[in-house]
């Protein structure tokens, strides 16, 4: 995985922001095939999909004091509703006690709010709903089997676009490790 600038990195240990360059897409990528399909086996061979072939499709990566260490993706379902959906986020083994996870998810939400969507929907692997609940995310209906794995369907309420472009910039800028 690359390294963020130093200058970028020097007062803060974790970032999150959209994957712009080839480089940090490579990351974006490398980070959800090390948890998807090698660690944990969910996939055979790739995770990727029609999603990530979409030039729609808005792809974060998150940094812990300068290596890129985790992922997610996001995308709108329903531009009448406002609805998004956040999915593939991924943090690699050895940083998920960084407490880099919350603001990936942090700055999907905020980035969707940003763009006027109204909700996001995402499908959580049972383990994680506790961390999404404590992040604002509510249960909808009973788990249900999504990538072949036993998932919870949940929601969350975005922000405003005024509040989710300012909570999108703080994330860019980072805030400090734990």
């Amino acid at each position: 995985m690359s390294a963020v600038s130093a200058a970028a990195t020097a007062s803060v240990g974790i970032l999150s922001r959209q994957a712009r360059t080839r480089g940090e897409l490579a990351d974006h990528y490398a980070i959800r095939h090390q948890v998807f399909v090698r660690e944990q086996g969910v996939f055979a061979e790739s995770d990727r999909d029609v999603h990530d072939d979409d030039e729609a499709t808005i792809r974060l990566v998150g940094y812990c004091d300068g290596v890129a260490a985790g992922s997610v993706r996001l995308f709108e379902l329903e531009h009448a509703t406002g609805l998004w959906q956040g999915d593939r986020l991924a943090v690699l083994a050895s940083f998920r006690s960084s407490g880099l996870g919350a603001p990936l998810v942090r700055c999907a939400v905020a980035t969707a709010g940003a763009l006027g969507g109204k909700q996001m929907v995402a499908h959580i692997q049972i383990a994680n709903v506790t961390f999404f609940t404590r992040l604002g995310w509510t249960t909808v209906g009973e788990p249900e089997t999504y990538v072949g794995l036993p998932h919870q369907r949940m929601l969350i309420t975005l922000p405003p676009p005024e509040e989710g472009r300012s909570l999108r910039k703080a994330l860019e800028r980072g805030v400090p490790n734990r």
